[in-house]
């Protein structure tokens, strides 16, 4: 299969010969009343009708305890993190092919990350992988799971889904269970996928959620953390919004809160989205089949959702054969105005991370020398 045949099939897709982003956002619905709604109501930061509408919206559609929005994911999921009990000096344990907020999101609160491998059934972190770094650095004192040697405690795991594929989460959760370590869903990019019929960022002690533009659905820029009880979403909540005791009209602040909270303006954008997720959500399956059927029998292996899971097919990927056929196939693409990129280089070749702890990685590095993303957008 030539590059010029994918080209072809691309501009068939989106019936253009113009350039053709990897994932641009579609608003058709009533994004643009409610946005003047709240232009109109003057209540255009942190407070108005919908935030609160937004927050319900997510609840009902994820089936979460409770929803928080905040001001973008990576605030979502910083906010996950500490919730969860993250600390200045703890181990969080993740994966080097992730997107770099994730561990920016750790790094912040004084944690360090520790990378694991990759499944190639879901291309996030690896349960078996993580047990087994764990049953060879890690040890129980006290209910807490401490490094051997730095004796520094490891708090959380936390697993990407990457491209909306959701990671194994049962033999995650075993795991996790197993060493008493939190488990908190970078669920960024995976809003609208289902492991085994629970919505993703549900299943963990909490979820993240990302609105960036880019997103299925966007609120500009835009977070949401997922809660498993109302407590711990009431918890959230509050700490995120300056942990400020509610009152009249005195300023108490309880404990160092974050100023986290999404403005009003771009919750109603996102309340004008979540009324059509479910048709970006169709027209993202028909993109993502069709995809799958050009590609079957080539030298490119596209990636689809596990056979447990349903994917929201956020970005479509394939999988070349050699790190050369990757770099031909970017450079004609790009060359002819048709957005593709690579996946993100590993964290540990980033100079913040260098001197992170690891394994082997060796999916990871197959995985990062192959692997290209093809547009995704919703054609509504």
């Amino acid at each position: 299969m030539n590059t010029n045949s994918i080209i072809s099939f691309i501009r068939d897709v989106y019936k253009t010969d113009e350039f053709i982003p990897l994932h641009a956002p579609t608003f058709q619905g009533n994004e643009k009343k409610y946005v003047l709604d709240t232009l109109e109501s003057t209540f255009v930061s942190s407070v108005g009708k919908y935030v609160d509408d937004f927050e319900r919206k997510m609840e009902v559609y994820t089936g979460t305890a409770r929803a928080v929005a905040t001001v973008n994911g990576t605030a979502a999921l910083s906010a996950a993190l500490y919730l969860a009990g993250v600390k200045r000096g703890d181990l969080v344990v993740t994966q080097a092919l992730t997107f770099v907020a994730t561990c920016n999101a750790l790094f912040h609160l004084g944690a360090e990350p520790v990378f694991i491998d990759v499944s190639r059934v879901s291309l996030g972190l690896c349960p078996v992988a993580l047990d087994n770094w764990l049953e060879e650095n890690a040890q129980l004192t006290e209910q807490e799971c401490v490094h051997k040697k730095t004796r520094q405690v490891i708090r959380a795991a936390v697993p990407m889904h990457t491209f909306g594929h959701p990671v194994e989460l049962d033999e995650l959760i075993a795991v996790c269970n197993k060493w008493h370590i939190a488990l908190v869903e970078d669920a960024a990019e995976s809003l609208g996928s289902f492991y085994k019929g629970k919505h993703t960022g549900t299943l963990g002690d909490y979820g993240a959620l990302s609105f960036n533009g880019n997103k299925i659905i966007t609120t500009g820029g835009g977070g949401m953390v997922l809660c498993k009880t109302t407590k711990s979403g009431a918890r959230a909540k509050h700490v995120t919004t300056t942990a400020k005791v509610p009152h009249p009209y005195e300023f108490y602040h309880d404990e160092p809160g974050f100023n986290y909270r999404m403005p009003n303006l771009n919750a109603a954008l996102g309340c004008g989205q979540v009324e059509r997720l479910e048709s970006f959500l169709e027209q993202k399956r028909k993109i993502a089949q069709g995809y799958e059927t050009f590609f079957a029998g080539s030298e490119y292996s596209f990636v689809r959702e596990p056979d447990y899971a349903q994917s929201n097919y956020w970005l479509n990927a394939v999988i070349c054969d050699g790190d050369e056929v990757r770099n031909d196939l970017l450079t004609h693409l790009n060359e002819a105005k048709v957005m593709a990129r690579p996946i993100w280089k590993l964290m540990h070749r980033l100079p913040m991370f260098a001197d992170a702890m690891r394994d082997d990685l060796a999916v990871s590095e197959f995985i990062e020398a192959r692997l290209v993303n093809l547009p995704s957008s919703p054609t509504i």
